[in-house]
């Protein structure tokens, strides 16, 4: 163990608390069992250590956080470590990783039953249910997401700026107002277009130059290391979803004919909406369900979105569709905090309350004419005016 906590305390040394997440003061740290999922690239790890160092120090020695792919994990199990580690005193174990490690859900299980003083917190692939596996954690564990950057955070990361976040009402009763106290701030439309391109993932500080090849490679290792490490899944299927994620890639936003699909696929109409569900659950897609209660894996999406816009200049690095931009990073922000779906007359319904059609400063009513609780979300707009909001300020729910 003593090597475990060599590492931990180096990794707590290079940790830097000046940009910290919207989620972190969300979680209950106090509890017994808490689950971090993500898409790669998130900073659940850096989110956890930066949580570590704050609170307890640089050096605690009632804290340990490991990663589970660590080689000290190939000949001893994480069961053994958490009963040393608590006969040591330990009172939080950090668990980074976890779906690297097998049969995990059953170990942590066992040492949720076994060890009632002992706060674990554990991190995983944004595809892990925590309700699968060898034992069913969803009694037991409180489940937390964390998804890339706001634009609100990007701002942050960015430009250095402390700016407050706003629910949804807020900016539909008072998006004039709030507006202008970012303006006074900043220029938000040229940051805007930054962010739409590289700012979704916090590594984009590391090199901007190779963003979107490391988003790239990050794309390709979720399917490739995390995809076979949580599903039992073989390169086979593999193959097949990537290629599907690449027709999605070329067209999106997609409206999917499944016969076609599972016909080019060669695979059937259940593998292909399993794909899916695979890829949404990977934070490489968003699927646009209809508005009906009983949607579940198997239910054909409306239309399929990338998760995010970087994703599309991953994949289109020259001629990006601006409507598709657009429409992206607004599904992508409210999907966060609100219920989206597919609206019959317009791009999306928000709640089943309210209705939103997202394009440029010059789209007009003619989509949402009739409709109670209908806005424009639009493009190069500072300010907006009555129910015209600029859509930068949608990136401030979170």
């Amino acid at each position: 163990m003593e090597e475990l906590f060599d590492v931990f305390y180096k990794e707590l040394r290079k940790t830097d608390l000046s940009f910290q997440r919207y989620l972190i003061n969300d979680i209950d740290w106090e509890g017994r069992l808490s689950a971090i999922t993500g898409a790669r690239g998130t900073g659940k790890t850096t989110m956890i250590l930066q949580h570590i160092k704050q609170i307890f120090g640089n050096s605690p020695k009632e804290v340990l956080y490991v990663s589970a792919d660590n080689i000290w994990f190939s000949g001893n199990r994480l069961f053994d470590l958490a009963n040393d580690f608590e006969k040591q005193g330990g009172r939080y174990l950090f668990i980074d990783e976890v779906h690297k490690y097998e049969n995990w859900s059953q170990e942590i299980k066992n040492i949720y039953d076994s060890f009632s003083n002992l706060k674990v917190v554990v991190t995983g692939s944004s595809m892990l249910q925590i309700y699968k596996g060898n034992a069913d954690l969803s009694r037991r564990a409180v489940h937390y997401n964390l998804h890339g950057l706001s634009f609100r955070e990007f701002l942050s990361y960015d430009q250095n700026l402390e700016l407050q976040k706003f629910t949804l009402d807020d900016i539909l009763q008072n998006h004039i107002e709030i507006a202008g106290t970012i303006n006074e701030k900043i220029r938000p439309i040229p940051l805007f277009n930054n962010y739409l391109k590289q700012g979704y993932y916090p590594y984009y500080k590391e090199s901007k130059r190779f963003y979107w090849s490391k988003l790239a490679n990050t794309i390709n290792l979720t399917l490739e290391t995390d995809l076979p490490a949580v599903e039992q899944i073989e390169m086979y299927s593999i193959r097949k979803i990537k290629k599907l994620l690449w027709i999605i890639s070329q067209s999106v936003p997609f409206t999917p004919n499944t016969t076609d699909l599972s016909k080019d696929l060669g695979v059937s109409r259940n593998s292909l909406l399993n794909y899916l569900a695979i890829l949404e659950r990977g934070g490489l897609v968003n699927l646009l369900q209809s508005g009906t209660k009983n949607v579940n894996s198997l239910t054909k999406p409306e239309k399929i979105y990338l998760n995010n816009p970087n994703q599309i200049y991953a994949f289109d690095i020259n001629k990006p569709d601006i409507g598709n931009l657009r429409e992206t990073f607004f599904y992508n922000q409210l999907n966060v905090v609100s219920r989206v779906t597919f609206a019959n007359k317009a791009d999306f319904k928000i709640n089943d309350k309210y209705t939103f059609e997202v394009g440029g400063k010059n789209k007009g009513h003619e989509q949402i004419v009739g409709l109670e609780n209908a806005y424009l979300a639009l493009d190069n707009l500072e300010y907006g005016f009555k129910n015209k909001i600029p859509l930068w300020l949608f990136g401030f729910l979170y």
